[in-house]
């Protein structure tokens, strides 16, 4: 998509590339007891809903016999491209401040510069550490600044809605989520199911060192220092590796743990 933006009395072309997945059913796109349900009521099925709204009035009457198209959503706030808030990792955050719900985070935080990290050749369940981080800056030549949103290209971005999806990709864990925290990054996304390490290879890991700190590891870091991270992003590929805008204002839903959001990549053309 392209838009012009008219600013100052300049004009200037820009490309848009959408971040996110489609809400559907029928796809392997959450676990089993998640998966979002979609009651699709056509024009046909609603016309004798909307005669109910004013009396004396036929189906007949209506154009075609059509009422309105309208959709029941039966889904979790987790469904979909969506951002986690602090108050999905833990009741707290920041060594025990009261954790922020989604329609808490701060709008600023929100549309900033991007930087996209390439770790599709990363094994699935791989944990990333610190030095992944600072090699993978290394080689694109970028230095993160305040407030960058760091979007995360593993190997799950091929698989959305296939069968193995929740399998596949790498997770961002505790120390590397950390070490993008300290250098004033507040917003992070994946294309993977979770932030995390898909959790088959954490729970075969769990099961030999039954050490608990491994679990859900790079969530729990917003318990140490506040921040927000989108799952299920779309289309990380077609980034440069910086040089774009990220918009991913999250839907406001009163004490809520996550938020939908239709995440876009600007970049001046």
């Amino acid at each position: 998509m392209f838009l012009n933006f008219i600013r100052m009395g300049e004009h200037m072309k820009k490309k848009i590339i959408d971040l996110s997945v489609a809400l559907e059913t029928g796809i392997n796109s959450d676990p089993p007891s998640a998966l979002p349900k979609i009651d699709y009521i056509s024009h046909k099925d609603s016309a004798e809903h909307v005669c109910s709204f004013f009396p004396g009035l036929e189906k007949d009457d209506l154009p075609g016999g059509e009422g309105w198209a309208v959709e029941q959503l039966n889904i979790s706030s987790h469904n979909g491209t969506h951002m986690d808030a602090p108050y999905h990792f833990h009741s707290t955050m920041d060594q025990g401040r009261q954790a922020i719900t989604i329609d808490q985070v701060p709008l600023e935080w929100c549309f900033n510069h991007g930087v996209k990290l390439d770790f599709r050749h990363m094994e699935d369940g791989y944990v990333v550490t610190p030095n992944d981080i600072k090699a993978e800056l290394e080689r694109i030549n970028y230095e993160i600044k305040p407030f960058d949103i760091v979007l995360v290209n593993t190997s799950a971005g091929n698989y959305y809605g296939a069968n193995d999806y929740l399998l596949k990709g790498c997770g961002i864990g505790r120390e590397a989520t950390i070490s993008l925290l300290e250098q004033g990054v507040k917003i992070t996304g994946t294309d993977a199911w979770s932030w995390d390490a898909p959790f088959a290879y954490t729970a075969e890991k769990y099961k030999k060192t039954k050490d608990p700190t491994i679990i859900w590891e790079g969530h729990r870091a917003g318990m140490e220092k506040t921040y927000c991270h989108m799952e299920k992003l779309s289309s990380l590929e077609k980034l440069p590796d910086y040089g774009f805008t990220v918009s991913c204002f999250p839907f406001k839903i009163k004490r809520a743990s996550a938020g939908f959001i239709r995440a876009v990549a600007i970049l001046d053309l």
